[in-house]
């Protein structure tokens, strides 16, 4: 099929597109150092797909779809088709169990994401100066595939808010939901951000990171030839824990972590907590040109705040030394609000085959656009920050 003089293609893997014509639309400010976000990169999704994290018996199953003109790939968006709505984050599962009582087949769908991976980027990927007309061959093309197959909708997660506008401009379901982010207003260090929260708040971080700090052994923030294969080891029973408790089995393979390691390890933080040499507790993070992604977290034993410090008091302190501009600490937890991180926006696309499924999630859209719009208003007064200069 083509848009004008473009041709568009759902490939079976990333395996049949060389890693330089996907990251020239993936990620072309890598040219220049770090990409944005390392989340839509070839070696990330490939490293998904070598791994058996997604593929065949999980729900996940890859179908890059690429446009090029003249032969070029100009656009590319991380598209797959999906027997389930597990690890998304932008959750449709309402939906599906609302169409399938009437009598429809939600599944398969299809799903232009980073699975497993609650963090705003990039989702239609298009060479600089080209992205009207890719995106627009992007959507064009997905919802084309998903018409042709009898699929009953697509989703794109995660996309930035400028995606979000264009593809609504383009006929999709524009969704609001929210997150909560930590912004750096230019602090020196850890302790300068505390010194602006309010009295109460500054105080209680101060206690939680003592208490978090007497468990008893040392923290340690690894990355690139830092971190060694024993790591991973240790880090892949913390998530063994948390994947069986939160979504009944882990997401990722164990070799997920050995490609991370093979291809990742500049890209990746590694906080640590040991006790007497041996690792207890662990926070992973992936680290992009401004902004550092909080992801997975673990342990095998429990110690008072412990959680709070690994995840969020040290992700901060990292981005400050290293001047980066934000933490996103993944999705959801309205307790990350009295630890600095501020709600914000984030930004989803829909399309859905049968009319009526359609206008009833547009109707539920609008009304949760403004449920969502009141409560980061009201959220964000409520922060953690001190008001008007003075002392709270």
């Amino acid at each position: 099929m083509s848009t004008a003089a473009i041709e568009i293609t759902a490939h079976a893997g990333l395996t049949e597109i060389p890693a330089a014509d996907w990251d020239a639309v993936a990620c072309p400010e890598a040219a220049s150092g770090r990409p944005i976000d390392p989340f839509t990169t070839h070696r990330f999704l490939s490293a998904l797909e070598r791994s058996g994290s997604v593929g065949p018996g999980t729900g996940w199953q890859p179908h890059p779809l690429v446009a090029r003109m003249g032969g070029r790939l100009i656009a590319a968006a991380p598209l797959y088709a999906k027997l389930h709505s597990q690890g998304e984050y932008i959750f449709d599962h309402n939906w599906a169990h609302a169409y399938e009582r009437a009598g429809g087949r939600y599944y398969p769908k299809l799903q232009i994401a980073v699975p497993f991976t609650p963090a705003t980027g990039r989702r239609f990927l298009t060479l600089p100066g080209l992205e009207d007309t890719g995106r627009a061959a992007l959507v064009q093309g997905a919802v084309e595939i998903a018409g042709r197959n009898g699929l009953s909708s697509l989703h794109a997660t995660f996309c930035t808010e400028a995606e979000a506008e264009a593809g609504a401009g383009l006929g999709l379901l524009h969704r609001v939901t929210q997150q909560f982010h930590w912004v750096n207003e230019g602090y020196a260090d850890f302790g300068e951000f505390l010194g602006a929260l309010s009295s109460r708040k500054r105080k209680a971080i101060r206690k939680e990171r003592e208490t978090a700090r007497a468990f008893g052994g040392t923290i340690r923030c690894l990355t690139g030839d830092e971190i060694e294969p024993r790591h991973w080891d240790a880090f892949w029973t913390f998530y063994q824990d948390t994947g069986n408790r939160k979504w009944g089995r882990p997401y990722l393979t164990r070799r997920a972590f050995a490609e991370f390691h093979a291809t990742m390890r500049d890209d990746i933080l590694l906080v640590l907590s040991e006790r007497e040499g041996r690792p207890i507790a662990g926070a992973l993070n992936f680290i992009g040109r401004d902004t550092l992604f909080g992801r997975y977290w673990g342990c095998i034993e429990d110690h008072a705040c412990l959680h709070f410090e690994l995840c969020y008091h040290q992700a901060i302190d990292w981005a400050i030394a290293h001047g980066l501009a934000r933490v996103e600490a993944g999705a959801q937890g309205e307790h990350k609000l009295a630890r600095g991180y501020l709600p914000v926006p984030i930004h989803s696309l829909h399309w859905f085959a049968d009319p009526g499924l359609g206008d009833a999630v547009a109707r539920y859209l609008d009304a949760e656009r403004r449920a969502t719009d009141e409560e980061i208003e009201v959220l964000t007064a409520y922060g953690p920050f001190r008001r008007g200069g003075g002392e709270e």
